[in-house]
């Protein structure tokens, strides 16, 4: 596995979890140890050839000189993000992607921070009473930034992309249920399912979603009818947007543009918003949130999600494909000791499955994994056949707690003698469309964004040859029970389907979740009207207010 990045050889600790919290959280600070690279894997074909995809340091990026933004004035928001791996909508996946892409483009329905569905593209929509055929109205007077007028043979072009398996696109799957999408009218689309779907809607509002041109050759070129149009963009340093003085929705946007600025780093982000050289940061550990508080000029926010950092081992290759490993794994693992150590207390504790809190009447709350139980996470690998120990390399992106994380799990496992290496790979190549990526791994640690409805986890990631199954898990029961989930219109057997789907996982699946994750934001106070949604790189800035 080579996959690109920091190979960390850590030592490992055999800490108690009985001693002062400070030992603990001083194992955390060895990640930041030197290693050796790997070599680099192929880089996303999506993308031109680079040496390397990641962004400078800041010493190497001066978000104060003067920019392309500059002739905008002072109503420019400036936002530090990651750097882009893949600008086709139909690829993307990081926050920064997503966050560019819904910035540039439009949505045909849209995500509020609530998790309602509210119209974009389509004002408004009516579906049949057998919930097989979905009829939208679309927006009059939206336009391409080349001019062209938007049509509803834009919205079927778009999603006969998104479908089509011959792409490779990661909503084939999602929309295989879709039979026919139809232009009825120049702004009119009908779309006809094979079964019913009561999240289907949602389905529409995938971050992958986003309408661009009918016959597009380059989806990489920026050509949206959204908000903001890109004037100017550096793959190693920023992109630079201005308002869309066409934009169809009156009064949006209030900035005279945007600016997204490049960091590898996140602490390196978040000394230029205590500068003045960015506005916004969105994305960053637990402890430089805490840093944040009462900081002159500076407002932070931060909102529970369903986002969570999954823990998984193959269940296709040795060791995982033997389920006394996994199982050894749960019990080794310390659920609310990571609560308190990575988050710091923010978010809740987690249950194995992506079915979690926020998802009211569909969490089980009595549904748990089994409690940290060391001597018996030992007898269950001495059972498995690795009564001497098991070596393991864990592979982590390098954003948020994720490689705080990793070494508590490292700390947390070697008690039951699991004996980790640590693989810290930058999160713009980790989840890239390189070659030896965060799907390859044996082991290894994602951060799942927030969705405002479950299916859309079980049909991505843990169903039978799901396009992100990263575990590579497969069970005819699970697979029946996610599939009545998705499609019963009953709201008593949907219920029931995602109980004992959470049972499943707690038990038998082959994930880790040990929390989710409060979603964190620090902007200028300057700014106003600014809310965070739970997955950062949907939230909307189309509202923002610049100063005075």
């Amino acid at each position: 596995m080579n996959l690109l990045g920091t190979n960390f050889r850590l030592h490992n600790k055999k800490l108690s979890l009985v001693v002062p919290i400070f030992l603990l959280l001083f194992a955390l600070l060895l990640v930041a140890c030197g290693g050796q690279e790997p070599a680099s894997p192929t880089e996303s074909p999506s993308e031109s050839e680079v040496t390397d995809s990641t962004a400078p340091d800041t010493e190497e990026i001066d978000a104060g000189s003067e920019s392309p933004a500059d002739d905008l004035g002072n109503d420019v928001l400036k936002v530090a993000m990651q750097p882009l791996a893949i600008t086709d909508p139909a690829f993307i996946s990081s926050d920064s992607e997503v966050l560019i892409a819904n910035h540039v483009y439009d949505y045909l329905v849209d995500i509020d921070p609530q998790s309602n569905i509210i119209p974009r593209l389509a004002t408004m929509w009516a579906i049949s009473a057998d919930g097989l055929k979905y009829v939208f109205s679309l927006a009059e007077g939206a336009t391409w930034h080349d001019g062209d007028p938007f049509t509803a043979d834009d919205v079927v072009w778009t999603f006969n992309r998104l479908r089509d398996p011959e792409i490779g696109s990661p909503t084939a799957d999602l929309y295989a249920n879709i039979v026919d999408i139809e232009a009825t009218g120049d702004l009119e689309v009908t779309f006809s399912l094979e079964n019913p779907n009561p999240f289907f809607l949602f389905d529409l509002s995938d971050n992958h979603a986003l309408v661009i041109k009918n016959g597009t050759e380059d989806a990489t070129d920026f050509n949206g009818t959204g908000p903001f149009k890109v004037t100017d963009y550096r793959p190693e340093d920023r992109i630079v947007m201005e308002a869309n003085a066409d934009y169809f929705i009156d009064g949006q946007p209030r900035l005279a543009g945007l600016e997204v600025i490049f960091f590898n780093d996140e602490t390196a982000s978040i000394d230029a918003l205590r500068g003045g050289q960015i506005d916004l940061a969105m994305r960053m550990s637990t402890s430089l949130y805490e840093g944040l508080q009462n900081e002159a000029g500076i407002r932070t926010l931060q909102i529970p999600t369903n986002g969570f950092d999954l823990i998984r081992l193959r269940a296709d290759q040795e060791p995982g494909n033997n389920p006394l490993v996994l199982q050894a794994l749960k019990y080794a693992t310390d659920r609310n000791a990571i609560l308190q150590l990575v988050q710091q207390g923010y978010g809740a504790i987690g249950n194995d499955s992506p079915i979690g809190p926020l998802y009211d009447a569909f969490y089980a709350p009595d549904v748990m994994p089994p409690a940290h139980d060391v001597e018996e996470a030992k007898a269950l690998l001495a059972e498995a056949g690795y009564d001497g120990g098991l070596d393991l390399v864990l592979y982590t992106p390098d954003t948020g707690g994720r490689p705080d994380l990793a070494a508590v799990l490292q700390s947390q496992w070697a008690e039951a003698g699991v004996n980790v290496e640590i693989n810290v790979v930058p999160e713009s190549v980790y989840y890239s469309e390189a070659e030896n990526n965060w799907l390859d791994a044996n082991l290894g640690i994602t951060g799942w964004g927030s969705r405002p409805y479950p299916q859309f986890y079980l049909d991505v990631m843990l169903i039978c040859g799901a396009k992100w199954n990263e575990s590579h898990f497969c069970d005819e029961e699970f697979d029946s029970l996610a599939t009545t989930a998705g499609a019963t219109l009953d709201d008593a057997e949907r219920i029931e389907a995602y109980r004992e789907i959470q049972e499943i996982l707690a038990d038998r699946g082959p994930i880790i979740i040990p929390y989710y994750f409060a979603q964190f934001a620090a902007i200028d106070d300057q700014f106003e009207n600014f809310e965070l949604k739970a997955f950062a790189g949907r939230t909307d800035l189309r509202d923002v207010s610049p100063p005075g």
